[in-house]
């Protein structure tokens, strides 16, 4: 099974720094760059771009809820016409912004709050999909892989959107293949369970959930933090195991 490895980056803001960008770049290859909206701003961003461009990574657009205080983790209410105006500005401001660089915006990932909203709702799902749709050229959409990764594809193919689904190199899955809630023991695995659960994903498309089960995982990139030295090292350490 080949994995690509995915990261949020360019989250920085003003006098705000947020991950290692520089240090993470190398090790990836596609990087889900801020908007503006849960941090970056347009010097982050221009920065970000050039960074992908140096290291040939792949640039994806990382729209959020407009929640700088809160980083995008928060829920927001908004209606459908708002969400997909707000889609549509963000991925629009990024891919101008790489498009000054020489480079193209390939796909696009939520951010947070929006992520988790969009796995769960049906109706938000369909907005983001539709918005993608609508774009002025293709792009392709990120999604977690999870039991239902068939139903999402099929809604995806009704909308004419291509997808790319992905796994999570450093959360534990709880039994019914979606990720152990944050709150409970083991959520977040440590380098040893994380490598293993790395190259079980590359070697058998599989992961061991929270109770022992074996679960099929169809993932096409997974997904890396770096937001500190350990990781960057353990980013370093995946894609050895997985090379």
């Amino acid at each position: 099974m080949s994995l690509l490895l995915n990261c949020d980056l360019g989250e920085s803001y003003g006098n705000w720094t947020m991950g290692m960008d520089t240090e993470v770049m190398p090790h990836i290859d596609q990087a889900n760059i801020a908007c503006g909206f849960h941090g970056g701003d347009p010097l982050t961003m221009q920065k970000t771009l050039a960074l992908a461009k140096q290291h040939g990574v792949s640039v994806g657009a990382h729209p959020a809820y407009p929640d700088l205080v809160g980083f995008g983790r928060r829920s927001m209410k908004i209606s459908g016409a708002e969400l997909a105006a707000l889609l549509s500005y963000q991925i629009s401001a990024i891919e101008g912004m790489a498009a000054c660089q020489g480079l193209s915006v390939d796909y696009v990932k939520p951010h947070g709050a929006l992520y988790n909203d969009m796995m769960a709702d049906a109706d938000i799902r369909q907005t983001i999909l539709q918005t993608i749709a609508a774009h002025h050229r293709p792009i392709k959409l990120m999604l977690q892989a999870t039991p239902k990764v068939d139903e999402h594809r099929r809604e995806a193919q009704t909308a004419g959107v291509q997808v790319l689904f992905e796994a999570f190199a450093d959360r534990c899955y709880d039994d019914d293949g979606r990720l152990l809630a944050r709150s409970k023991a083991g959520a977040v695995h440590k380098r040893d369970k994380m490598l293993a659960q790395v190259k079980q994903l590359a070697s058998e498309g599989t992961v061991t959930s929270v109770s022992g089960h074996i679960l099929k995982i169809a993932a096409d990139t997974l997904c890396v933090h770096g937001d500190n030295a350990e990781g960057v090292a353990a980013i370093a350490a995946i894609r050895e195991a997985i090379s």
